[in-house]
């Protein structure tokens, strides 16, 4: 599939859909616990395959897991039944350490079980592009380093950070190519962490890095969808446009409309209503009123496409889930008939 046509499609057409995270909970639908499913490329591929008949999206997301390269690496991860997998401790504290650190191959811990998770759901799927998920080269390093301590070496010792996040790349770069190889349509690549940085740390840190990435990998038939979720986003533009990504992704942190307005309108833009607050939190009319204002103040933007702000927790309620997506085709169905009359 030529994935640059499908970003067009996804700006002009006039059947829009939404495109939430949405993975976690196929849990419910699966009746396992979030640990089986990470442990198990058939269950993740039965569960993308379920969300997908479940609900009219125009592309099958894999799960968004940042654990999964940090435990390649030797990171401690600690699981839980019905929460996503977490990284405690750190693995590099040092520039020693950092130069010491092995880059693992391609398949090590469960990056193999998520490769093979993505082969199955594409013979599964098969109708519309599949979505793999990836952490993004500083929010890597930042759980092998610690999140407070690499913020430290930033600024007292940005050598070792230079040094993880070179291997971090490079064994990106490998992982990508083999979701490539399993059959993916494109990845999100998610760089949450760089959203606290200043710019020029940003660019430092994480933007050369992602760009490189990008070149990469990236091409007509495999997508880079940048996701970031920090808090100071409207700020990092040029850095985040610096990427060479031409489809991002946004956390609730941020007003969506002025995202719109500072982006380029060749760029696919998503976000991004609150999976905690809403989602998780809220109720199908809370979900309504927060959609419905979400679509109204962009509906403007052809660009835009509507979306959660970040993955949706495992247990949220199918009732909210639901409420989400009538609300969608709802508004654009009205929006059709509109257009139709004036």
């Amino acid at each position: 599939m030529n994935m640059f046509n499908w970003v067009e499609k996804m700006k002009w057409t006039e059947d829009k859909k939404a495109l939430p995270i949405l993975s976690f909970p196929s849990v419910q639908l699966l009746y396992v616990t979030v640990k089986e499913l990470v442990s198990s490329s058939a269950l993740q591929a039965m569960g993308m395959r379920m969300i997908s008949d479940k609900y009219n999206m125009p592309a099958a997301l894999s799960f968004m897991d940042l654990s999964v390269e940090a435990e390649a690496f030797g990171a401690h991860t600690v699981y839980a039944a019905d929460e996503v997998p977490t990284i405690i401790g750190q693995v590099v504290t040092t520039q020693e350490q950092a130069e010491a650190l092995k880059v693992p191959q391609v398949g090590e811990g469960r990056t193999g079980i998520n490769i093979d998770a993505i082969k199955k759901a594409v013979k599964l799927i098969g109708n519309k592009p599949v979505l793999a998920g990836c952490t993004g080269p500083f929010s890597l390093a930042g759980r092998l380093m610690n999140v407070n301590e690499v913020m430290v070496h930033l600024y007292e010792e940005p050598e070792v950070v230079h040094t993880v996040l070179r291997k971090a790349t490079d064994f990106l770069i490998a992982y990508i190519e083999e979701y490539k190889k399993a059959g993916a349509d494109g990845i999100v690549l998610a760089e949450p962490l760089a959203g606290l940085l200043s710019p020029k740390l940003m660019q430092a840190f994480s933007t050369d890095y992602v760009k490189e990435i990008v070149e990469t990998t990236q091409e007509k038939s495999f997508l880079v969808i940048y996701h970031n979720c920090g808090n100071e986003i409207p700020r990092l533009v040029e850095q985040i446009l610096n990427t060479g990504c031409i489809v991002f992704h946004f956390g609730d942190s941020v007003n969506m409309s002025e995202m719109l307005r500072m982006i380029p309108s060749y760029c696919l833009v998503m976000g991004n209503i609150s999976p905690s607050k809403q989602f998780l939190n809220g109720t199908p009319k809370s979900i309504r009123m927060a959609t419905t204002r979400l679509l109204e103040s962009c509906k403007q933007y052809k660009n835009f496409m509507i979306s959660s702000g970040c993955d949706i927790p495992p247990l949220t309620e199918f009732d909210n889930i639901d409420a989400f997506f009538e609300t969608v085709d709802s508004f654009y169905y009205r929006q059709k008939l509109w257009d139709m009359i004036t």
